[in-house]
């Protein structure tokens, strides 16, 4: 026998493990109204002699909840993109690899996932201070940093 929980994650008693994102967030909390969307290469690298993985890397989608403008933290896009590229990829490589608690071998960015609400909250906030943009417009602050990458969707 393999295990004791049944094969879709749930324990032997019938219940799913209490699980925390990364993002500090339950897995039961309501869904986010937008993410940052990464690709990443993950390597496994087992502990114990004899035992290997086949391929060692995997390609995996990884998110990252994104604050409500005006929220602790609603400048990440400012402080990590740019024209909707991670600024430094090394440094989202080693703070992805410590967010997953795994080797990284690499990590992209690839879009900005949200809801209009959140896009159109976005767009407020970033208008009351564009100096902290170093931009003129509010257009000019989603292109430099996001890039084309934005997907406004119904269900982040």
């Amino acid at each position: 026998m393999r295990g004791r929980g049944g094969g879709d994650g749930t324990k032997a008693d019938g219940t799913r493990p209490d699980r925390t994102r990364t993002d500090g967030a339950s897995e039961t909390d309501d869904p986010p109204d937008a993410a940052y969307v990464f690709r990443a290469t993950v390597r496994f690298e087992p502990d114990v002699p004899g035992v290997w993985t086949d391929p060692e890397t995997v390609e995996t989608t990884v998110f990252r909840r994104a604050d409500p403008p005006g929220d602790p933290g609603w400048l990440y896009f400012r402080d990590n993109l740019w024209r909707g590229e991670c600024g430094d990829a090394e440094y989202m490589r080693e703070v992805t690899e410590d967010a997953l608690g795994v080797p990284v071998d690499s990590v992209s960015f690839r879009e900005f996932r949200t809801s209009q609400s959140h896009l159109d909250d976005l767009r407020d906030a970033a208008a009351t201070d564009l100096d902290l943009f170093n931009a003129d417009t509010v257009d000019e602050v989603l292109s430099k940093y996001l890039g084309s990458s934005i997907h406004v969707t119904d269900e982040v």
